[in-house]
Parts: C-alpha cells; sequence; structure tokens
C-alpha cells in the first residue's frame, strides 16, 4: 500500500461505515467483523496492516457508544457483575499482547485463513442467535473468585480473537455475559463495550509498540474517514432500533459475515 491512498478510496471508506455502522449499531454490534474486508478488499491494505487499522476505528467508535449508551443505561448496572467484568477485561488485555504478536508474527496466507475462518464462526454465531434467541441463565455457581477466574479464562480466549481481527469482540462478550452470567441483554450490552474498550485499547498499544501500526498520512486519512462513517451510522441505527425488524437484520449480517469470510478464504489477491 502505498503512503498517499487516492481520494476515491477515502469516500468509499466513509461510503461504506456508514450503513456498517448503521447495521451494527442496530444490533448491539461493534461493525469491526464488516470493516475488515472493506479494508482489505475496497482500500486494498494487506491483512497484517488492516487488522490494526481496523482496531484504531473500534476504539473511535466504543468510545463514543460508551459515551451516548451511558446516558440510557445507567452504569451501576454493572455492579452485581464487577467480577466477571474485572475478569473478562484482564483476561482480555492479557491475551491481546499474544494475538498482536502471532498477527506480526504469523505468515500473510495463514492471517487470512485464520480471519476467514474467525469471520465465518461469528457469522454462524450470528445465525444461531437468530434461530435459538439469547435466553437469561447463569451456568455456573456462586462465587466471587470462581467467576473472576471464569471470567478471565474466557476472557482470554475472546481477547486473542480480538486482536487478530481488530474487532471489539461484542459478539462473543454479549452472548457469554447472558449465557455463563446471567446479565440481561441491556446489562450485557454495557459490560461488552467497557470489556471491548480494556481490549482494543491494549492491542492497540502493543501494535504500536511493535512498529507494526500503520502511521503514514494515507492510513491516518482512513481511519479518520472510517471512524466518521461508523459514527455517523451508529447515530443512525441508534434511532432506528424502536421499530427496524431486527431479527431480519441479524439474519442479513450473518450471511453477509459468512460470504465475507469466503470472499477471504478464496481470494487470490
Amino acid at each position: 500500500m502505498q503512503s498517499a491512498i487516492r481520494c476515491p478510496y477515502f469516500q468509499k471508506a466513509f461510503g461504506w461505515c456508514v450503513p456498517i455502522g448503521s447495521l451494527a449499531g442496530l444490533v448491539g454490534l461493534g461493525g469491526g467483523e464488516f470493516r475488515l474486508p472493506v479494508l482489505m478488499y475496497v482500500v486494498g491494505y494487506p491483512a497484517r496492516t488492516a487488522v490494526p487499522i481496523n482496531l484504531a476505528v473500534s476504539l473511535i467508535t466504543l468510545t463514543f457508544a460508551f459515551v451516548v449508551r451511558s446516558k440510557a443505561v445507567s452504569i451501576g448496572a454493572l455492579v452485581p457483575y464487577l467480577n466477571e467484568v474485572a475478569g473478562l477485561a484482564v483476561g482480555g488485555v492479557a491475551s491481546a499482547f499474544c494475538g498482536a504478536r502471532f498477527v506480526s508474527a504469523v505468515k500473510s496466507e495463514h492471517l487470512i485463513k485464520a480471519i476467514a475462518a474467525l469471520l465465518a464462526v461469528l457469522g454462524l454465531l450470528i445465525l444461531f442467535e437468530v434461530a435459538y434467541p439469547f435466553q437469561y441463565a447463569q451456568a455456573i455457581p456462586a462465587g466471587a473468585a470462581f467467576h473472576f477466574g471464569t471470567g478471565f479464562t474466557l476472557g482470554i480466549i475472546i481477547g486473542f480473537v480480538s486482536s487478530i481481527l481488530g474487532v471489539a469482540g461484542g459478539e462473543l462478550l454479549i452472548p457469554t455475559m447472558m449465557f455463563i452470567f446471567g446479565a440481561d441483554i441491556k446489562t450485557a450490552g454495557t459490560a461488552s463495550i467497557v470489556v471491548s474498550i480494556c481490549v482494543v485499547t491494549s492491542g492497540l498499544w502493543r501494535y504500536w509498540q511493535s512498529g507494526a501500526m500503520e502511521t503514514r498520512l494515507g492510513a491516518r486519512r482512513i481511519v479518520s474517514a472510517m471512524s466518521a462513517g461508523s459514527l455517523i451510522g451508529a447515530a443512525l441505527g441508534g434511532m432506528a432500533v424502536g421499530f427496524a425488524p431486527v431479527g431480519a437484520i441479524k439474519a442479513v449480517l450473518g450471511l453477509v459475515l459468512i460470504v465475507a469470510a469466503a470472499k477471504v478464504a478464496f481470494s487470490k489477491h
């Protein structure tokens, strides 16, 4: 990728991220898994460069989402789940370092296969949730240490996936909070944002420290264009929550992820 990227790429990056942000905001996802194929196949970044750039856009989007969400959902709802949230955050942060190192060291073709597999899994997870909506159920026994330890273990897995794809990990965090720890969906969404900000920040810092983060003007402008489109889209998606057919949108998103996974896996470029 050349240091100077032509203007149409900024327009395309912005244009793609408005609907991505709208759909992601509508269903409560960060949208990073949809931005990654845009970075790779619309803008033209190689996978190793696209992942940390995607992470930077994810952090900006998450911060905006946290500010907006905190006005509608009380942060105090997290108090009963502090042990779980702390465990997920600590495990995710520790794992993000390993994930960033993996992306920096692995061969490009292996990284592309890993990205394709993870996109497909996330797409299937969304389709599964459409067919079998998440139910509130606490699956583990009581005990602060046990809840923290369980959160830490799951956080390691989620943080690794997050840093490899450059995403927030909400697709895994929200089901974890609901299926494993019994949180309602609003509380799970807030917990997901808090944990994701910690994980994404640590992963991004690790990329920066290792010199894997693209810092030239073209990359900074792409991050700005994608962030602006994502924020506008997220605001539009938030306004549409009350009347949009969320189930149908989730099904479309799941299929889009699977198609994107196939494109990544079978592309020769």
